[in-house]
Protein backbone atom coordinates (compact mmCIF):
# COMPACT_ATOMS: atom_id res chain seq x y z
CA UNK A 1 0.00 0.00 0.00
CA UNK A 2 1.48 3.46 -0.93
CA UNK A 3 2.44 6.53 1.39
CA UNK A 4 -0.55 8.31 -0.23
CA UNK A 5 -2.83 5.68 0.90
CA UNK A 6 -1.95 5.02 3.92
CA UNK A 7 -1.76 8.59 4.96
CA UNK A 8 -5.67 9.07 3.69
CA UNK A 9 -7.00 5.48 5.73
CA UNK A 10 -5.12 7.10 8.79
CA UNK A 11 -7.14 10.48 8.45
CA UNK A 12 -10.27 8.66 7.90
CA UNK A 13 -9.66 6.99 11.34
CA UNK A 14 -9.03 10.11 13.40
CA UNK A 15 -11.59 11.69 11.16
CA UNK A 16 -14.05 8.74 12.78
CA UNK A 17 -12.79 9.02 16.67
CA UNK A 18 -12.97 12.96 16.28
CA UNK A 19 -17.13 11.97 15.04
CA UNK A 20 -17.60 9.42 18.44
CA UNK A 21 -19.55 11.99 20.89
CA UNK A 22 -18.05 11.21 24.42
CA UNK A 23 -19.71 9.59 27.23
CA UNK A 24 -21.58 12.07 29.33
CA UNK A 25 -19.51 12.29 32.11
CA UNK A 26 -22.08 11.55 35.81
CA UNK A 27 -21.09 12.28 39.32
CA UNK A 28 -20.90 9.04 41.07
CA UNK A 29 -22.99 8.47 44.03
CA UNK A 30 -21.52 9.79 47.78
CA UNK A 31 -23.21 7.27 49.03
CA UNK A 32 -23.01 3.09 49.98
CA UNK A 33 -25.27 0.84 46.87
CA UNK A 34 -26.54 -1.88 48.36
CA UNK A 35 -26.01 -5.43 46.07
CA UNK A 36 -28.46 -6.84 43.76
CA UNK A 37 -30.52 -9.81 45.39
CA UNK A 38 -32.99 -11.86 44.35
CA UNK A 39 -36.93 -10.76 44.38
CA UNK A 40 -38.31 -13.62 45.56
CA UNK A 41 -37.91 -13.01 49.51
CA UNK A 42 -40.76 -14.27 49.96
CA UNK A 43 -43.82 -16.24 47.85
CA UNK A 44 -46.01 -13.68 45.94
CA UNK A 45 -48.78 -15.45 47.86
CA UNK A 46 -47.29 -14.09 50.77
CA UNK A 47 -46.80 -10.69 49.57
CA UNK A 48 -50.50 -10.55 48.61
CA UNK A 49 -51.42 -11.28 52.47
CA UNK A 50 -49.07 -8.13 53.49
CA UNK A 51 -51.46 -5.79 50.83
CA UNK A 52 -48.29 -3.90 49.56
CA UNK A 53 -49.51 -4.19 46.43
CA UNK A 54 -52.99 -2.48 46.63
CA UNK A 55 -51.81 0.62 48.89
CA UNK A 56 -49.19 1.69 46.35
CA UNK A 57 -51.80 1.12 43.50
CA UNK A 58 -54.67 2.97 45.23
CA UNK A 59 -51.53 5.76 46.40
CA UNK A 60 -50.29 5.47 42.58
CA UNK A 61 -53.78 6.12 40.96
CA UNK A 62 -53.12 3.75 37.88
CA UNK A 63 -56.67 3.50 35.88
CA UNK A 64 -57.59 1.66 32.67
CA UNK A 65 -55.74 2.70 29.54
CA UNK A 66 -52.96 4.05 31.39
CA UNK A 67 -49.33 2.86 30.34
CA UNK A 68 -46.79 2.29 32.96
CA UNK A 69 -43.39 0.62 33.44
CA UNK A 70 -42.06 -1.84 36.22
CA UNK A 71 -38.09 -0.61 35.91
CA UNK A 72 -36.45 -3.71 37.96
CA UNK A 73 -39.10 -6.00 37.33
CA UNK A 74 -37.54 -8.88 38.44
CA UNK A 75 -39.89 -12.23 38.45
CA UNK A 76 -42.87 -9.78 37.76
CA UNK A 77 -44.66 -9.63 40.95
CA UNK A 78 -45.88 -5.92 40.19
CA UNK A 79 -46.18 -6.61 36.86
CA UNK A 80 -48.60 -9.14 36.17
CA UNK A 81 -50.69 -7.32 38.84
CA UNK A 82 -50.48 -4.26 36.91
CA UNK A 83 -51.43 -6.11 33.60
CA UNK A 84 -55.23 -6.51 34.11
CA UNK A 85 -55.35 -3.16 35.75
CA UNK A 86 -54.41 -1.42 33.09
CA UNK A 87 -56.77 -3.27 30.54
CA UNK A 88 -56.34 -4.06 27.32
CA UNK A 89 -55.41 -0.41 25.75
CA UNK A 90 -53.11 -0.18 28.45
CA UNK A 91 -50.06 -1.16 28.27
CA UNK A 92 -47.17 -2.32 30.84
CA UNK A 93 -43.37 -2.47 29.98
CA UNK A 94 -41.58 -4.81 32.67
CA UNK A 95 -37.60 -4.32 32.47
CA UNK A 96 -34.82 -5.70 34.11
CA UNK A 97 -30.94 -5.47 33.89
CA UNK A 98 -30.34 -9.25 34.13
CA UNK A 99 -30.57 -11.10 31.31
CA UNK A 100 -31.94 -14.62 32.61
CA UNK A 101 -34.53 -12.52 35.16
CA UNK A 102 -35.22 -10.90 31.63
CA UNK A 103 -36.12 -14.48 30.09
CA UNK A 104 -37.77 -16.15 32.71
CA UNK A 105 -40.30 -13.15 33.25
CA UNK A 106 -40.90 -13.02 29.37
CA UNK A 107 -41.49 -16.69 29.20
CA UNK A 108 -43.92 -16.13 32.07
CA UNK A 109 -45.79 -13.27 30.30
CA UNK A 110 -46.27 -15.49 27.20
CA UNK A 111 -47.12 -18.03 28.87
CA UNK A 112 -49.87 -16.45 31.01
CA UNK A 113 -50.98 -14.76 27.82
CA UNK A 114 -50.37 -11.33 29.37
CA UNK A 115 -51.19 -9.29 25.85
CA UNK A 116 -50.40 -5.92 27.03
CA UNK A 117 -47.09 -6.83 28.60
CA UNK A 118 -43.47 -6.11 27.03
CA UNK A 119 -40.68 -7.34 28.45
CA UNK A 120 -36.99 -5.58 27.69
CA UNK A 121 -33.10 -5.63 28.54
CA UNK A 122 -32.32 -2.18 30.41
CA UNK A 123 -28.87 -1.28 31.69
CA UNK A 124 -27.41 -0.45 34.92
CA UNK A 125 -27.35 3.00 34.27
CA UNK A 126 -30.12 3.40 31.54
CA UNK A 127 -33.43 1.32 31.81
CA UNK A 128 -33.96 2.43 28.14
CA UNK A 129 -37.43 3.53 28.19
CA UNK A 130 -38.89 5.10 25.16
CA UNK A 131 -39.28 8.27 25.58
CA UNK A 132 -42.24 10.87 26.70
CA UNK A 133 -44.51 7.07 27.31
CA UNK A 134 -45.40 6.51 30.62
CA UNK A 135 -48.14 7.78 32.94
CA UNK A 136 -46.42 5.99 35.47
CA UNK A 137 -43.11 4.19 36.62
CA UNK A 138 -42.40 2.13 39.65
CA UNK A 139 -39.33 1.26 41.12
CA UNK A 140 -40.26 -1.29 43.22
CA UNK A 141 -37.77 -2.07 46.58
CA UNK A 142 -35.03 -1.66 43.30
CA UNK A 143 -33.76 2.04 43.97
CA UNK A 144 -31.03 1.15 46.68
CA UNK A 145 -29.27 -1.19 44.08
CA UNK A 146 -29.11 1.54 41.33
CA UNK A 147 -24.97 1.21 40.73
CA UNK A 148 -25.16 5.25 38.83
CA UNK A 149 -28.18 6.51 40.07
CA UNK A 150 -27.67 9.85 38.64
CA UNK A 151 -27.10 8.89 35.20
CA UNK A 152 -30.27 5.72 35.85
CA UNK A 153 -32.39 8.93 36.85
CA UNK A 154 -31.21 11.39 33.74
CA UNK A 155 -32.40 8.14 31.44
CA UNK A 156 -35.50 7.77 33.43
CA UNK A 157 -36.39 10.95 33.64
CA UNK A 158 -37.63 11.40 29.72
CA UNK A 159 -39.78 7.89 29.87
CA UNK A 160 -42.58 10.02 31.90
CA UNK A 161 -45.19 11.78 29.89
CA UNK A 162 -46.19 15.42 30.68
CA UNK A 163 -47.78 15.46 34.31
CA UNK A 164 -46.54 11.38 34.98
CA UNK A 165 -45.26 10.17 37.92
CA UNK A 166 -42.29 8.06 39.26
CA UNK A 167 -43.30 6.43 41.90
CA UNK A 168 -40.94 4.82 44.36
CA UNK A 169 -41.24 2.21 47.38
CA UNK A 170 -38.81 1.44 49.04
CA UNK A 171 -37.80 0.78 53.04
CA UNK A 172 -36.86 3.24 55.40
CA UNK A 173 -33.70 2.07 56.58
CA UNK A 174 -29.90 2.34 55.62
CA UNK A 175 -28.78 1.44 52.33
CA UNK A 176 -26.66 -1.25 53.72
CA UNK A 177 -29.46 -2.57 55.19
CA UNK A 178 -31.16 -2.82 52.04
CA UNK A 179 -33.40 0.56 52.06
CA UNK A 180 -33.34 4.54 50.95
CA UNK A 181 -33.89 7.05 53.69
CA UNK A 182 -36.92 9.22 52.23
CA UNK A 183 -34.76 12.59 52.48
CA UNK A 184 -31.85 10.67 50.75
CA UNK A 185 -34.54 9.45 47.88
CA UNK A 186 -36.05 12.83 47.51
CA UNK A 187 -32.60 14.65 47.67
CA UNK A 188 -31.47 12.53 44.68
CA UNK A 189 -34.25 12.40 42.65
CA UNK A 190 -34.85 16.11 42.84
CA UNK A 191 -30.94 16.46 41.41
CA UNK A 192 -32.69 15.76 38.62
CA UNK A 193 -35.69 18.07 38.67
CA UNK A 194 -37.67 15.10 39.84
CA UNK A 195 -39.70 16.80 42.91
CA UNK A 196 -41.71 14.61 45.51
CA UNK A 197 -45.58 15.48 45.50
CA UNK A 198 -46.71 13.12 48.07
CA UNK A 199 -45.51 10.50 50.32
CA UNK A 200 -47.07 7.78 52.55
CA UNK A 201 -46.09 5.29 54.49
CA UNK A 202 -47.54 1.72 53.97
CA UNK A 203 -49.34 -0.42 56.76
CA UNK A 204 -47.16 -2.65 59.54
CA UNK A 205 -44.05 -2.46 57.90
CA UNK A 206 -41.16 0.32 57.31
CA UNK A 207 -41.95 0.57 53.48
CA UNK A 208 -43.48 3.66 52.21
CA UNK A 209 -43.79 4.96 48.80
CA UNK A 210 -43.21 8.61 47.37
CA UNK A 211 -44.39 9.59 44.07
CA UNK A 212 -42.38 12.32 42.15
CA UNK A 213 -43.26 14.86 39.02
CA UNK A 214 -40.51 16.36 36.69
CA UNK A 215 -40.38 20.01 38.19
CA UNK A 216 -37.14 21.85 36.71
CA UNK A 217 -35.68 21.28 33.22
CA UNK A 218 -33.38 18.27 33.13
CA UNK A 219 -29.39 19.34 34.28
CA UNK A 220 -26.74 18.34 32.26
CA UNK A 221 -25.02 15.48 33.39
CA UNK A 222 -21.68 17.60 34.37
CA UNK A 223 -23.85 20.22 36.21
CA UNK A 224 -25.49 17.56 38.73
CA UNK A 225 -24.56 18.00 41.88
CA UNK A 226 -24.76 14.96 43.83
CA UNK A 227 -26.19 14.51 47.66
CA UNK A 228 -24.48 13.91 50.87
CA UNK A 229 -24.82 10.60 52.53
CA UNK A 230 -28.45 10.52 54.42
CA UNK A 231 -28.11 8.33 57.55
Amino acid sequence: MSNKALGLLALLALAACRAEPSAPNFPEPQRKVAPIVSDSFSTEDARDRLGEFDEVIRFAGVTRGMSVADVGAGEGYYTVRLSPIVGPRGRVLAQDIIPETRDRLAQRVQRDGFDNVSVRLGKPDDPRLPSASFERIFLVHMYHEVTAPYAFLWHLREGLKPGGEVIVVDADRPVERHGMPPRQLACELGALGLLPVRVARLSGSDTYVMAFRAGPPRPQPGAIKPCPTEG
